[in-house]
C-alpha cells in the first residue's frame, strides 16, 4: 500500500500546465528566446508560471541581459540579476525585494539546465595532463626555429621569459596593488565593449560561478597601464613583425593582456589575418588543444559571407567543448594538446585552430605577428572574395564539387608553378566528409609527440595551392571590403607601399604578397602600356607598386603621376575622370587662382584589353569614344558634345546609386578590361599625412588658412550650366513631371532650384536606410543614438537649404563645386624655403622629388602647395567640404577651424540672420545642425571618426549634444556678405 501511495504521489510533468503550447519547444530554445527580452520583460515573464520562473531566474540569462545593456565600467553585485537591475538605475521602490531563498518547484526536470549548472560548478583538477604531445624544447637559435617550427607546427618553449620582471610582478595580488583602479577590457560573447576596474574584476573572479566566465582580454593594456610594457619584451624568436612599419593608430591589434579564472578561456578560433602568435604564461595553468589548418574541430561551424568574404565561427565555449565534444573523439581524431605551465611560451603557426581552457586563475601576455614566413598568407587573407578564405579554414569542405574539379584541372595545367610535391593531381574523388578527413592528416606518432604533415591527397597549406582559390574577377580596389579584416583597404595599401619603400631587400616577397592582395601584376602591366603610349619612361623597379592609400592604383613614374580609375567599376570611373577633366577645363578658362595649387594635367585616356593585348586611346573627356559605347553600360543619351561624363551626368549617376551598396561583382560585369587613366605632373614635397607629426603649430595654422583660401576659390568657381538635355533627363530620373512641372520651362543658366533638386533627392535616398547603415557600421556609434536618428533628421531635407520639396522658394545659397575629399593624403606640402602659396606660382616647382621624407631631413618648416585628387568632385552644399577638413585634417581642433573660416570669407547661408538665435531659434538656423545632418547622411563612416575623436560623446543622450560639441563653433560664423 505504501508503494502504491508513493507511486501515485509521483509528480506529473509541470511543463504541460506551466508552458501551455510552448511546451513543445526545447529548453534551449526557450532560454534563447528569453535572452532577446529586456531585463524588465524577463522579470515580468518570471511571474507567468512556475517553469517561466525557473527559466527567467537562470544566472546565464541575466549575465547575457546585463552585458548586452552594460555601458561604462561594470561592477558585479554578487549575481548577474542583481547587477542587471542595479544598472537600470531603478528607484528603490521598484527594485526587487530579493528572497533569502528562491522558490523551488517539483515536477520539472531539464537536462539542458542541469548540464549548464554542472559547467558552472565543476572543478578542473582532473583536466591537467602532464607532457601532452606538443614538443617541448629549451631556447633555440632563430635559424633553427625558422627551419624546424616556424609555419610548420606548434612548439612549447622554455626559458624565453626567465629574465622578465613580469615573472615575479604579474601576480593577482601585485597587479591589484599597482593597477587596482585601472580599467581593462573584458572578453565576452557580445560585440559590445565592456570594461572593469581591475579591483572589481578580482572581486568578480573570487565569487563567480559562470559557465563561461568573463576574462580580461585587452589589446589596449599598454595604453591603459604603460608600465606593464616594461615588464616584458618580445622574445628574440619573434622580433620580426612587418606590421611594425605602420603607425600605432593604423596597425591592427596585436598584443593582449589575458587574465582569467578557472573555466574561462578562448573557444576554437584561427588567429586574425592568418597571423602567427606567441603566448607566454606568467602564472596559473592553461590547457591547449590545436588542429592544423583546414581541420575544423568537432562542434565548430564556419560561415564565410559570399558577398564580402567575412568569416564568422559558431563554437561552444572552451569548457563545453572539452566536456561535451572531446569525449566523443576517437583517438586518431583528437587534437594535439598540452598543459602550459608558468614561464612557458607556446608558438601557434598561421592558420592553426586552437582552443584554450584556464585550469586555474591565469595571467598571460600574447602577441600576433607577421614575418617573412607568413607574410603571403596574411596578404591572402586580405584579398577580396570568399572561396579562398573558406579553404584556408575548413579545407576542401569549403568547395562545391565543381570548384573542386576545376581546381584539380588547374593544378594539372600549372604543375610547373607548384612548389609542393605531395599533391595528387590526377586522382578524381567524390568529396565527402570521410574523404577529406582521410586526406587531412597523416599522423606519425613517435613517443609523446605527433607530427602533422600536409594533406597528401588534396589539401595543402601551401601559398601556391591556396592562391588558386582566389576569385580573379573580384578586384581589390572596388570589391566590398570584409568587415572582419584586421585592417582596412587604405591601411593595407599604405602597409604594402611603406614596406616597398623601406624594405628594398624584401621586394621579391613583398611583390608576391602585393600580387595576391592587390593583383599588382595586372596593374603594373596596365601602367607599362600607358607609359609606352604616352612616351613616358617605363616604371623602374622602385615604381612597380602603387603608392598612397587611395581607392585607385596610383603610380609615381619619373616626374609624373599616373592614376588608373577603377573604383566602383567602369561607369563610376568614367564619371570620375570625366568630371575631373571638365573641372580642369573650366579652371583654366576662368583663370582661377586655384589653378596654381593643382598639378598640371599632362595626358588622359583609356587603356583596354582587346584580343589578349592592351590598346590605348587618348581621351580629353569630350565626346564618347567608340570603345566606351561598345561597353554596353552607356546609354545613347551620353553621345553628346561637350563633357557627356561631366558633373551633371555624374550627379544623376550618384542619384541612381544613392543608398545602394556597391557590389563589385555586379559593377564590373563585362567591363573588367577597360580602365580610364590620368597623368599629372609630380609634386615637390610630401603629403600632409606623412608630415602631420613633424609640423609646428605655425605650419598647421598656415595650412588651415591655405585651405580656407583655396576652398573659397573652389566654391566661387562657375560650374557648368544645367542644359536642356540634362533637364529632361532629370525629369525622367527624378519623376519631377509630377511636381507641378516646376522645371520644365525654367531658365537653364539660373535654375538654382533644379540644381539643388538633384542634391536633395540624393540625400533623401540616403536617408531611407540610414539606420541600417549606421547599425552595420556599429561601434563606436552609440546604438541608443541610432534609435533616435529619424527624430533628429528632418523629414524634408530640402529645408536644410531653405527650400521645400516643391522648390517653390529659392535656396539660401548657390550650388557650387565641392571637392568632398580634402583629407590628409590629398594635401601636399613643400619645405618652406621653396614654397609659395597664394601669392606665387608653384607650377614649375613640381618636379624631381621622390616623395620620401628622408630627402628632407632637417627641414624645420613646411607650407602647403597643392591639393590633389579631384575625381570625387560634385555639386552641392559647400558645408560638405568642411567635414573631411575638420575631422581628418584638423582632427577636430576648433582653433584650426576658426583659422579656416577666417580665410574662407564666404557665407554658408545668406539668410541665416532671419533666425532669432542659434540656441533658441529654429534648428534650421543652426549651421551646426546642417553640418551634423550631412555627417549622418555621409557615404563614409564619418560618425565613426566623430566618436573616436570625441570619445566622451559615446555616452551622449541626444544628437543635439553631439552636434553642439562637434560643430558648435560654426554657429559663431556669420560669413562675409
Amino acid at each position: 500500500m505504501d508503494s502504491q501511495q508513493a507511486h501515485t504521489h509521483i509528480q506529473r510533468d509541470r511543463r504541460i500546465d506551466a508552458l501551455g503550447d510552448l511546451r513543445v519547444l526545447p529548453d534551449e530554445i526557450l532560454c534563447s528566446i528569453l535572452e532577446r527580452l529586456t531585463p524588465q520583460d524577463a522579470a515580468r515573464v518570471a511571474c507567468v508560471s512556475s517553469v517561466m520562473y525557473i527559466l527567467s531566474n537562470e544566472e546565464p540569462l541575466w549575465m547575457t541581459l546585463c552585458l548586452r545593456g552594460a555601458s561604462g565600467f561594470l561592477q558585479y553585485k554578487g549575481s548577474w540579476k542583481k547587477t542587471a537591475l542595479n544598472n537600470l538605475n531603478l528607484s528603490e521602490k521598484y527594485k526587487e525585494c530579493h528572497r533569502q531563498q528562491p522558490l523551488h518547484f517539483d515536477g520539472f526536470n531539464s537536462l539542458f539546465l542541469y548540464r549548464r549548472l554542472y559547467r558552472c560548478h565543476t572543478t578542473l583538477d582532473t583536466f591537467y595532463t602532464e607532457g601532452g604531445n606538443v614538443e617541448r624544447i629549451n631556447d633555440i637559435s632563430l635559424k633553427d626555429f625558422s627551419n624546424k617550427y616556424d609555419m610548420k607546427k606548434p612548439v612549447m618553449l622554455n626559458g624565453l621569459a626567465d629574465a622578465w620582471p613580469a615573472r615575479q610582478k604579474w601576480t593577482t595580488d601585485q597587479l591589484l596593488q599597482n593597477y587596482g583602479d585601472v580599467a581593462f577590457k573584458i572578453s565576452q560573447r557580445s560585440s559590445k565593449k565592456v570594461s572593469m576596474k581591475f579591483k572589481d574584476y578580482v572581486s568578480y573572479m573570487e565569487v563567480q560561478h559562470d559557465e563561461d566566465p568573463l576574462y580580461i582580454f585587452d589589446e589596449k593594456f599598454g595604453e591603459h597601464a604603460p608600465s606593464l610594457l616594461k615588464d616584458y619584451c618580445v622574445p628574440h624568436l619573434f622580433q620580426e613583425d612587418l606590421f611594425d612599419i605602420l603607425d600605432t593608430d593604423k596597425r591592427p591589434s596585436y598584443r593582449w593582456l589575458i587574465i582569467g579564472p578557472q573555466r574561462s578561456g578562448a573557444s576554437w578560433h584561427v588567429d586574425p589575418a592568418l597571423t602567427s602568435a606567441w603566448n607566454t604564461l606568467l602564472s596559473g595553468r592553461k590547457r591547449w588543444a590545436l588542429y592544423p589548418p583546414g581541420k575544423v574541430p568537432l562542434g565548430v561551424t564556419v560561415h564565410v559571407n559570399e558577398e564580402d568574404g567575412d568569416v564568422s565561427i559558431e563554437t561552444p565555449s572552451s569548457l563545453q567543448w572539452w566536456l561535451d565534444f572531446y569525449p566523443l573523439l576517437a583517438d586518431e581524431d583528437k587534437p594535439i594538446e598540452c598543459t602550459q605551465l608558468p614561464g612557458e611560451t607556446i608558438y601557434v603557426p598561421s592558420g592553426w585552430w586552437h582552443c584554450i581552457l584556464n585550469l586555474e586563475t591565469t595571467i598571460a601576455v600574447t602577441q600576433n605577428f607577421v614575418n617573412s614566413n607568413n607574410f603571403e598568407f596574411v596578404c591572402l587573407d586580405m584579398a577580396p572574395g570568399y572561396r579562398h578564405k573558406g579553404v584556408c579554414r575548413v579545407g576542401l569542405l569549403a568547395l562545391e564539387e565543381d570548384d573542386y574539379e576545376n581546381v584539380i584541372q588547374n593544378m594539372s595545367c600549372n604543375e610547373e608553378n607548384l612548389s609542393y610535391s605531395d599533391l595528387s593531381r590526377k586522382e578524381k574523388r567524390s568529396k565527402t566528409l570521410k574523404d577529406v578527413d582521410d586526406l587531412c592528416l597523416e599522423r606519425n606518432i613517435s613517443g609523446a609527440s605527433r607530427s602533422y604533415n600536409l594533406w597528401k591527397g588534396g589539401f595543402s597549406y601551401d601559398i601556391n595551392f591556396l592562391s588558386m582559390f582566389l576569385d580573379k574577377d573580384r578586384d581589390h580596389y572596388n570589391f566590398e571590403w570584409s568587415s572582419g579584416n584586421s585592417i582596412g583597404q587604405r591601411e593595407l595599401r599604405e602597409w604594402l607601399s611603406k614596406l616597398w619603400i623601406q624594405k628594398p631587400d624584401m621586394r621579391d616577397l613583398i611583390w608576391k604578397g602585393a600580387c595576391i592582395a592587390l593583383n599588382a601584376g595586372k596593374w603594373v602591366e596596365c601602367l607599362s602600356k600607358i607609359c609606352a603610349f604616352n612616351n613616358l619612361p617605363p616604371p623602374t623597379d622602385d615604381e612597380r607598386l602603387p603608392v598612397g592609400s587611395g581607392s585607385n592604383p596610383v603610380y609615381l613614374v619619373g616626374n609624373y603621376v599616373v592614376k588608373i580609375f577603377v573604383e566602383e567599376g567602369l561607369e563610376a570611373s568614367l564619371y570620375g575622370l570625366g568630371t575631373e577633366l571638365e573641372f580642369y577645363s573650366l579652371l583654366l578658362e576662368a583663370n582661377s587662382p586655384l589653378r596654381k595649387h593643382i598639378p598640371s594635367v599632362m595626358a588622359s585616356g583609356v587603356v583596354y584589353l582587346e584580343d589578349g593585348s592592351y590598346t590605348n586611346l587618348s581621351w580629353d573627356g569630350k565626346g564618347v569614344p567608340s570603345v566606351i559605347l561598345k561597353s554596353n553600360i552607356i546609354t545613347e543619351k551620353c553621345n553628346v558634345d561637350g563633357f557627356p561624363f561631366g558633373v551633371w551626368g555624374k550627379q544623376l549617376f550618384e542619384y541612381r546609386n544613392a543608398g545602394v551598396p556597391v557590389d563589385g561583382s555586379v559593377s564590373l560585369a563585362g567591363n573588367s578590361s577597360l580602365w580610364p587613366y590620368l597623368i599629372i605632373k609630380r609634386c615637390e614635397g610630401n603629403m600632409f599625412a606623412d608630415l602631420r607629426d613633424r609640423l609646428s603649430w605655425e605650419d598647421k595654422t598656415n595650412l588651415a588658412s591655405f585651405l580656407g583660401e583655396q576652398m573659397r576659390h573652389l566654391h566661387l568657381l562657375p560650374h557648368p550650366p544645367l542644359n536642356n538635355s540634362f533637364i529632361s533627363d532629370i525629369e525622367r530620373e527624378l519623376n519631377w513631371s509630377e511636381v507641378n512641372g516646376c522645371i520644365a520651362n525654367v531658365n537653364c543658366k539660373s535654375n538654382n532650384a533644379a540644381e539643388w533638386g538633384i542634391f536633395t533627392r540624393i540625400l533623401k535616398k540616403k536617408r531611407k536606410d540610414v539606420s541600417s547603415r549606421l547599425t552595420k557600421w556599429g561601434d563606436p556609434i552609440p546604438s541608443k543614438l541610432i534609435e533616435k536618428i529619424d527624430v533628429y533628421l528632418p523629414s524634408d531635407l530640402s529645408k536644410l537649404l531653405n527650400i521645400n520639396e516643391n522648390f517653390s522658394s529659392g535656396a539660401s545659397k548657390q550650388c557650387s563645386w565641392i571637392h568632398t575629399d580634402i583629407m590628409d593624403d590629398n594635401i601636399y606640402m613643400e619645405p618652406s624655403s621653396i614654397c609659395s602659396t597664394s601669392s606665387g606660382n608653384t607650377e614649375d616647382a613640381a618636379e624631381g622629388d621622390n616623395g620620401l621624407l628622408s630627402d628632407h631631413v632637417g627641414v624645420k618648416s613646411w607650407c602647403p602647395s597643392y591639393l590633389l585628387d579631384f575625381s570625387d568632385l560634385s555639386l552641392g552644399d559647400p558645408i560638405f567640404d568642411l567635414i573631411p577638413i575638420y575631422l581628418d585634417v584638423f582632427r577636430g581642433d576648433s582653433y584650426l577651424l576658426k583659422q579656416f573660416l577666417e580665410s574662407y570669407k564666404l557665407p554658408f547661408s545668406g539668410n541665416i540672420s532671419k533666425y532669432e538665435s542659434t540656441e533658441g531659434g529654429l534648428k534650421f538656423g543652426r549651421l551646426s545642425y546642417v553640418a551634423m545632418c550631412y555627417c549622418i547622411l555621409h557615404d563614409d563612416n564619418v560618425l565613426g571618426a566623430i566618436f573616436s575623436i570625441w570619445d566622451k560623446l559615446r555616452s551622449s543622450e541626444s544628437w543635439e549634444e553631439v552636434e553642439m560639441t562637434v560643430w558648435g563653433e560654426l554657429n559663431n560664423y556669420k560669413g562675409f556678405l
